[in-house]
């Protein structure tokens, strides 16, 4: 019927000429409606027969002269590589006035006199248990750190305080070496980077890794020497160390301001903020909150009742609920925002740490993040680099390989080896870059780990499904399990385990590949006798022995050496003391051994018996 159809006749003359831009490695096709089957089909270099059948395939009957639909032609030039643009005749006047609109606002952002100081950007760096949480907590007055598994920070969190009335953004980072990563992205984010180091312990492997971090990221350094409270607590012995490393205190002659401070009993603590906003006066940190907004998402993660969430901070811009922001392949239109108190914000300006619901997907944590001015236009860039990214990942599968012999036999062993799949899911972003972390550095010759997928959010049964297929165990850290996991993944026979504590993890996963290894055989010798004289039997003959060491089993898995060679191996099948069968004869004892159907024994051969036991193998 006429209308109802997605292909309508049109005549050829009102076909629009095509444009093909690039954007990245997209080929981008710009077409204005009426879209004609011949024009589209040249466009996207097709003979007009081919697409003409691709075409009665989707949607019936198509001609030469056809008007596409809109949503038949995206899917026909996606499958050709192309993302498709249509573009709609607008009002001239409309469209010279948004021209001259962009025309006049760009010169306006860069202009200086929008430039407003903003709070300073701080990251708490050091070694574990220095007491980072500590000093963070006792900024913030409140209790954070009681409730942490292992003692370490799990995840990067980001908070705000007020102090003589300025305002001063926290980055709180994990010590553990394993989430080096974080830390790392945790210091190219700031402007100003406090080092704990304990006054007890001084300088260790992770303060100094801490320093390397926020020297390669170019940031003012404070140095907050805690624990002055604690017995054998040595300031000198810090600041000597200082000095080594060429951060020399300002009361020793260097440049880097050095805070005594006691967290749990709150003392120095005003003088360390105190020398922050110094220190932020002296960088003079400005930005222009009228400008589009854009920042970093510092974490991601999928809340079970309000799907994906990322705490991000703006740095340029003001974010406002409503804003359609765009980072990478995912996008959000704002529908609400929070601040570290939970409280709900409705615009978040710049240095402000804020977390943002209404994402399509979990951002990668410290990727950049910017405005743009509609959903739509957000969804297509994101769309745009999702592609990117694919055809990224398709060239490299596709292209070719030689293969010599030797290479042949490589993978034919590679397909033979012990390879242990696993499925990592974990509760926020920067956890999976730490789980990751942590898999990638078990290292076994005889055993390969590969990691199927690293996703954010709650076990689900979805995964358990993808276990099961890719013959793969799921490993969960700080994260649950949807309901009904556990019987599917027991019916599926795949293996789930969850994880509070990374050590933990790593121990178990480093057990289970162990597992996928033959045991290792030990041979453990039992006893020995030699032999005397050989009596003649019914059926050949048999050994008169004296039992040297140990004792001689029935059964029992026996070799006969004559000097250094092996003669015979097999079991203890006749064991007899005097005339009677015997179990068993202990050492010193004489006895009668006949070994399967041997017969050659000769006086001075020596009878060893041994068990073999199952070890587990070692990675």
């Amino acid at each position: 019927m006429p209308g109802s159809s997605p292909v309508h006749l049109a005549p050829p003359a009102l076909a629009a000429a095509p444009v093909i831009t690039m954007q990245g490695d997209i080929k981008v096709l710009h077409l204005k409606p009426p879209i004609v089957v011949r024009d589209f089909a040249a466009a996207l270099s097709l003979k007009p027969f081919k697409l003409i059948s691709e075409l009665n395939q989707l949607v019936g009957f198509a001609a030469m002269n056809s008007t596409i639909d809109e949503a038949v032609a995206q899917k026909v030039a996606g499958k050709y590589g192309f993302l498709l643009e249509i573009k709609h005749r607008a009002d001239p006047a409309v469209q010279q006035q948004q021209a001259k609109d962009k025309k006049e606002k760009k010169p306006d952002e860069d202009e200086s006199k929008f430039l407003v100081p903003r709070p300073p950007v701080v990251c708490i760096l050091g070694h574990v248990d220095h007491g980072k949480t500590s000093l963070l907590d006792a900024i913030r007055k409140a209790n954070v750190a009681g409730g942490e598994a292992g003692g370490i920070t799990q995840h990067i969190g980001a908070y705000q305080i007020e102090f003589n009335n300025r305002k001063v953004t926290f980055l709180d980072t994990p010590g553990h070496a394993a989430f080096s990563k974080m830390r790392a992205r945790g210091a190219n984010v700031t402007d100003i980077a406090v080092l704990v180091v304990a006054a007890d312990d001084g300088f260790m492997p992770q303060t100094d890794e801490a320093l390397k971090h926020a020297q390669n990221a170019k940031v003012t350094l404070l140095v907050a020497i805690n624990k002055m409270d604690v017995k054998g607590a040595n300031i000198e012995q810090v600041k000597t160390q200082m000095q080594q490393r060429n951060i020399a205190p300002e009361d020793w002659g260097g440049e880097t301001v050095t805070v005594p401070v006691s967290a749990i009993k709150g003392t120095g603590i005003n003088d360390l903020l105190e020398m922050i906003l110094l220190q932020a006066d002296v960088l003079e940190l400005k930005a222009n909150p009228k400008a589009e907004a854009s920042g970093i998402v510092v974490e991601s993660e999928i809340d079970f009742g309000r799907g994906p969430l990322a705490t991000v901070i703006v740095q340029r811009g003001t974010l406002r609920v409503g804003d359609a922001i765009v980072c990478g392949q995912h996008y959000a239109k704002v529908r609400a925002m929070f601040d570290d108190k939970g409280a709900n914000v409705k615009e978040a300006s710049p240095g402000t740490p804020v977390r943002v619901i209404g994402w399509s997907g979990t951002p990668d944590s410290g990727a950049a993040f910017k405005a743009v001015k509609n959903s739509r236009e957000a969804e297509k860039i994101a769309e745009v680099e999702e592609m990117r990214l694919k055809k990224v990942v398709t060239t490299a599968d596709a292209a070719p390989k030689e293969l010599s012999v030797e290479d042949l036999f490589k993978n034919i062993a590679a397909t033979q080896a012990k390879v242990l799949k696993v499925i990592v899911k974990t509760d926020v972003f920067g956890s999976g870059e730490a789980v990751r972390s942590v898999l990638e550095g078990i290292k076994s010759a005889k055993v390969s780990l590969e990691i199927v997928g690293i996703d954010v959010g709650i076990v689900t049964k979805n995964d358990v499904l993808m276990a099961g297929a890719a013959g793969s165990v799921i490993v969960g850290f700080h994260t649950k399990l949807e309901n009904g996991v556990t019987s599917l993944a027991k019916h599926h026979g795949v293996r789930v385990e969850t994880y509070e504590i990374i050590y933990e993890m790593g121990d178990k996963v480093r057990e289970m590949m162990a597992d996928l290894l033959d045991p290792d055989l030990k041979e453990t010798k039992t006893g020995a006798a030699e032999v005397r004289q050989v009596f003649p039997l019914a059926k050949g003959f048999v050994a008169g022995c004296l039992v040297t060491e140990g004792k001689i089993n029935r059964n029992a898995s026996a070799r006969l050496r004559r000097g250094r060679e092996i003669i015979h191996e097999g079991k203890v099948s006749t064991l007899k003391r005097f005339k009677d069968d015997a179990n068993e004869v202990r050492a010193g004892l004489e006895c009668g051994i006949k070994l399967d159907d041997f017969n050659s024994y000769q006086p001075g051969d020596m009878v060893e018996c041994y068990e073999v036991q199952k070890v587990r193998a070692s990675l």
